[in-house]
C-alpha cells in the first residue's frame, strides 16, 4: 500500500457494515485510505474457498465474476460503514469496461483496490483494480445504487 489508512476494517467491522455472509463474504479486512473516496480490500485466497472444486477441477482458478464482486463488496464496505449510510444496501446498476489480466489461485493475496469517481446520496460510481503482488488480475468500473434496507 502506498497509502496508510485512516481506519482498518476487520471482518468483525465488515460484518456490521455489509450484509454479505459465508459463504458469499469475498473480503477478509479492508483498509480505509481516505473516507467516502479511496480503499483497500483483502482476500487471502485459500484452496478452501467453495468455488474451487468446480472451477476448475485440477486447475483452481477464482471465478472472474467473483472477484469483481469482491470489489463490489469493498466500495460497500467503505461506503456503508459510514454512519449516514447504515440504513442503506447497495445494489449493481451497470458493471463496465472489465477486463481479467492475470488468474487469480489459491495461495494469491488479492488486494481490491478502489476509488470512488462519484457519490451522491442515491447512486455512485466506482473504479476497481485487483492486484497480486504488483500484478494487474482484473479491471472494472461499476456503478450502484444506494437503497433502504
Amino acid at each position: 500500500m502506498e497509502l496508510a489508512p485512516v481506519r482498518t476494517m476487520m471482518i468483525e467491522d465488515i460484518q456490521k457494515a455489509i450484509p454479505h455472509r459465508h459463504p458469499f463474504l469475498l473480503i477478509d479486512r479492508v483498509l480505509v485510505i481516505e473516507e467516502s473516496k479511496k480503499a483497500v480490500g483483502i482476500k487471502c485466497v485459500s484452496m478452501n474457498e467453495w468455488f474451487f472444486p468446480g472451477h476448475f477441477p485440477g486447475h483452481p482458478i477464482m471465478p472472474g465474476v467473483l472477484i469483481v464482486e469482491a470489489l463490489a463488496q469493498t466500495a460497500c464496505a467503505l461506503f456503508l460503514s459510514r454512519p449516514e449510510y447504515a440504513s442503506k444496501l447497495a445494489f449493481f446498476m451497470g458493471i463496465n469496461e472489465t477486463k481479467f489480466r492475470r488468474p487469480v489461485v489459491p495461495g494469491d493475496v488479492l488486494e481490491l483496490h478502489i476509488d470512488v469517481l462519484k457519490a451522491g446520496g442515491r447512486a455512485g460510481k466506482v473504479r476497481g483494480e485487483a492486484r497480486v503482488g504488483t500484478e494487474l488480475a482484473a479491471e472494472t468500473e461499476f456503478t450502484f445504487a444506494l437503497v433502504d434496507k
